[in-house]
């Protein structure tokens, strides 16, 4: 059966936030646009959704294709449909972000910039970001999301700092311990890290089930 649509049809785009902590800072991930609109701006990656493409489906191939990078933490954020966000024509964007663990690289069609001083960006993709941040920030107090960033294995000064490179401020070290080990989140492999110019610390990992 055929069905008349009297509606429009604006397009649909996933842009991409991809966060990683190096150098005990927030980065995101930016590709400079090789033609217009915003030729030459920096923006996140992004594409348009293929006509019989899952919404994630497109997030994990604008992940592949643009970062290079494939088995990561991947969580849709929001939408973001105003009339005037892509000059070309309607378009509305589905916004997903992404977390890279320590160690993980990336393509390189583009660069890491601070996530809270980033260049300017081309479309509505400042507002994105800041969204981003803010959700990142805000699940790092109740979820496991902050044990995403880290290897295999870490110690709980490694995991303390990457907790304040998100948050963009110090943590009080008893109380972080305090509090990530009664949560249940990780727990200590009996191992104890080697190298390095301070003595052994314990290593932890994610704990079974979370």
């Amino acid at each position: 059966m055929s069905y008349t649509y009297e509606f429009s049809r604006p397009a649909v785009t996933v842009d991409l936030v991809a966060f990683r902590i190096h150098d005990d800072a927030l980065e995101v991930y930016l590709i400079r646009r090789p033609e217009p609109p915003f030729k030459g701006h920096w923006t996140l990656p992004g594409g348009f959704v293929h006509e019989n493409e899952a919404l994630e489906a497109t997030a994990l191939r604008i992940l592949s294709d643009k970062t290079e990078i494939g088995d990561v933490y991947l969580e849709q954020l929001a939408t973001f449909g105003a009339p005037d966000r892509d000059p070309r024509d309607r378009t509305i964007s589905v916004a997903y972000f992404a977390i890279l663990a320590d160690g993980d690289a990336a393509g390189t069609d583009g660069d890491w910039f601070a996530a809270d001083a980033p260049p300017e960006l081309g479309f509505d993709h400042t507002s994105i970001l800041t969204v981003a941040v803010q959700r990142l920030r805000a699940k790092l107090t109740y979820s496991d999301l902050g044990l995403a960033f880290m290897p295999e294995t870490f110690t709980l000064t490694e995991l303390q700092r990457s907790f304040e490179a998100v948050l963009g401020q110090a943590l009080d070290k008893r109380n972080f311990r305090k509090s990530i080990l009664s949560s249940g989140r990780v727990e200590a492999t009996g191992e104890k890290s080697t190298g390095g110019a301070h003595p052994p610390a314990m290593l932890y990992r994610r704990a079974d089930g979370t």
